[in-house]
């Protein structure tokens, strides 16, 4: 059975086609600059690939070129999208309305777009797409959405409410949504099987690092608090986003500057995190390579981060009641040694100590404590393509 999983955003569609039968990617790729253009990038499983500039005025023409090249031309790996059984999508948001995957309508399509002023980049986008792919596909073909809020809908109110007025959660739905849901579940999950142990078994801490960056409390297979808040912003400094930051700083910044609400809202997704403090990039790795040279600013990057990723571990094992054990995924989490090595040192106390020859792992399932560490510490490479198309399988199949 073949499944095909779509992320959109506001200008991209990224897609991956598995063979469920084995859990195989028989191919992936992105179409993007929809509506400035459009480039389609395509690789199959085998090792072919196609790459072409394009007229992506809308998503629809994005996923017509997708279809086009999954079943024609030199890497084509179908004949005809009848040959699909579903798609899954990836939905950023799904506020308090969405708390499980479910599959698609014209009803859900309508109440994802209604959820586009929680998550202006993201859900509108979603939408478009979801709308594009019910045109292309075949009649019948059942499409899923899969939400990356879902997983943390077990949140407490303790956990997710705000010191605001509470007419602010009950009249305009302001509260901590948490986000990278799909990957917090996936990379849980994976680990109480490497461990040889029940979800229900582990208190957790996860922790996703990459250009986003976020850490989840999961107790027992549950989220129960993670950093990333009514927003993505919130939490840890982060490639372009400057992670939580008092608000009276925010206000005080933005009459400086001379800013407006939108302009300051791009201020701090945009133009701060990695990028801002260091000056130099917001990728962590020319940041590291600049501190590496000597690079005062880009140094302190690196401290801040690890250092604020020591106190999630160590405050997220104080709300669980202990900890079991800690993973790290995401493009830094799975690759960068040093990060991993900032985010445990001095955590000796609570039972976590790192090897740092297993340390040097990169991009591989593997434990990195030392054989006398209380606490487990791992790499877990996440998958959310493979949740998605797991979800999905798993709804069209009940």
């Amino acid at each position: 059975m073949k499944i095909l999983v779509v992320n959109a955003g506001s200008s991209s569609l990224k897609y991956q086609l598995l063979d469920m039968d084995g859990e195989k990617v028989l191919a992936k790729g992105n179409a993007d600059r929809i509506g400035i253009g459009g480039h389609i990038a395509h690789k199959t499983g085998d090792g072919r690939s196609f790459e072409a500039d394009c007229e992506f005025p809308t998503h629809t023409e994005a996923f017509e070129k997708l279809v086009e090249v999954l079943t024609t031309g030199d890497a084509k790996v179908i004949d005809s999208m009848s040959e699909i059984s579903a798609v899954g999508h990836r939905i950023v948001q799904g506020a308090e309305v969405f708390k499980e995957t479910c599959l698609v309508t014209d009803e859900v399509i309508d109440k994802i777009d209604d959820l586009s002023e929680l998550a202006p980049v993201h859900n509108h986008p979603h939408a478009l797409a979801l709308r594009a792919c019910k045109k292309v596909l075949p009649e019948g073909v059942p499409q899923v959405v899969v939400f990356d809020t879902a997983f943390h809908s077990t949140m407490p109110m303790k956990a997710f409410l705000y010191g605001l007025p509470y007419a602010d959660y009950e009249e305009l739905h302001v509260r901590k949504y948490g986000f990278h849901g799909t990957s917090h579940r996936f990379v849980s999950a994976e680990l109480a099987r490497l461990l040889g142990k029940r979800p229900e078994e582990l208190k957790i801490v996860s922790c996703h690092l990459g250009n986003g960056s976020s850490i989840t409390a999961v107790d027992g297979g549950k989220s129960v608090d993670t950093s990333m808040g009514f927003t993505p912003l919130d939490g840890l400094t982060m490639g372009t986003r400057c992670g939580a930051v008092d608000p009276s700083a925010v206000e005080y910044v933005q009459k400086k500057r001379g800013l407006s609400p939108d302009e300051m809202t791009n201020y701090m997704n945009k133009q701060s995190g990695f990028l801002g403090v260091s000056g130099v990039s917001s990728d962590n790795r020319d940041v590291s390579a600049a501190a590496a040279e000597g690079n005062q600013r880009a140094a302190i990057v690196n401290e801040m981060f690890g250092y604020e990723i020591k106190k999630y571990i160590g405050s997220y094992a104080a709300a669980m009641g202990g900890v079991d054990a800690v993973l790290f995924t995401g493009g830094i989490g799975e690759n960068d040694a040093p990060t991993r090595e900032r985010a445990c040192e001095g955590l000796e106390f609570l039972g976590i100590k790192l090897d740092k020859e297993r340390n040097k792992v990169r991009g591989e399932a593997c434990r990195i404590s030392a054989d006398d560490s209380k606490v487990e510490v791992w790499v877990v490479p996440t998958n959310e393509e493979l949740l998605i198309a797991r979800d999905t399988l798993a709804l069209i199949t009940k």
